[in-house]
């Protein structure tokens, strides 16, 4: 296999300085890296191909790769690391730029030209504005003059996971009252969201542990105030550093909606995890994690709801599982 060669070939030589590539996220399908098509395969999300595909250049040159992520559609850029172990890392915030409608024939432009934030591995997404555009795009537009009334435009993807978390700590409008009692918790939220902002993040993380055992006490356990301030600790343990955290309290309450039928909830909380596994360096550590997260995902998608509908995240973390298998083997026998 070409991956088996590739690690050992950056075994034996030193890790290089990092090289630096651009990428451009054109679309839903499509995008390049330093002018190289990248496109998403069926099910599978753009993000995750630029992804995997940073991580196999990373580890053939035995050196990190640093990419600046331009995401027209999105209309974000998120300065990103991958090391040569595959590993990968936001390096600085994302910036926002307006959005660009993609020209007709851009490469791997597969969906209408909608802004949307990005859904997976370039880091918390800054909240996205405005009408969307003409899906068709100007040049298809005349053609497409004489013939009758369309099909309706697709619905937006939604943010999930820590992207919807993000989306609400960014935001500039008022918290939302989620459930009864909120109201007591506006200010420490406000605080905690003011100090992730303002990237404070240990201040954040004591505040947030705080107004959690605080709100447990009030509210109990499995209130829907407490779940939500447990999404929201494990964002900032994300932030912080801390992966197995972030996995952990992400997983602990996927399993809680879950037990609450609310499927779609546990599965924002399941992308959640797995965006945090996919930081968890130690190849013994994330098949453990791995395997915890597989079987929760798995039997989220034997039920309806919007994990049953999106089968290729869940095939991605499996394709992960092998090579860690793969580099957990080859640690054990240098060991």
């Amino acid at each position: 296999m070409a991956g088996v060669s590739f690690e050992k070939k950056r075994a034996r030589q030193p890790v290089g300085p990092a090289a630096a590539v651009s990428v451009r996220v054109f679309g839903a399908g499509g995008a390049s890296v330093d002018g190289a098509s990248v496109v998403a395969a069926p099910g599978e999300e753009i993000q995750q191909a630029v992804l995997d595909h940073l991580q196999r250049l990373a580890i053939s040159v035995g050196a990190p790769i640093r990419a600046t992520v331009h995401d027209d559609l999105a209309g974000c850029v998120v300065p990103l690391e991958v090391s040569a172990d595959g590993s990968s890392r936001v390096t600085g915030k994302a910036v926002r730029v307006n959005p660009r409608p993609a020209a007709a024939g851009t490469p791997g432009t597969t969906q209408a030209p909608t802004a949307q934030p990005p859904t997976g591995q370039f880091g918390p997404a800054p909240v996205m504005d405005g009408p969307g555009t003409d899906p068709q795009g100007p040049a298809a537009h005349s053609a497409l003059a004489a013939v009758p009334p369309e099909p309706p435009a697709p619905a937006p993807t939604p943010a999930r996971g820590f992207d919807a978390v993000a989306e609400e700590v960014l935001g500039d409008g008022p918290l939302t009252e989620t459930a009864e009692g909120a109201k007591l918790l506006t200010e420490p939220m406000s605080r905690i969201n003011e100090a992730v902002r303002a990237g404070r993040i240990d201040t954040a993380a004591e505040l947030a542990d705080r107004t959690l055992a605080e709100a447990t006490a009030v509210f109990g356990p499995r209130h829907a105030e407490v779940l939500h301030l447990l999404e929201l600790s494990a964002y900032i343990a994300y932030l912080a550093g801390d992966p197995v955290r972030a996995f952990r309290l992400s997983l602990d309450v996927a399993r809680l909606r879950r037990q609450a039928r609310d499927g779609e909830a546990a599965y924002d909380n399941v992308r959640s995890a797995a965006t945090a596994w996919r930081a968890v360096r130690d190849p013994e550590e994330g098949l453990r994690l791995g395997r915890d997260l597989i079987d929760l995902w798995t039997d989220l998608t034997a039920e309806p709801g919007p994990a049953a509908d999106d089968p290729g995240p869940l095939e991605s973390a499996r394709a992960r599982m092998v090579r860690l298998t793969d580099r957990a083997a080859k640690a054990a026998a240098r060991s």
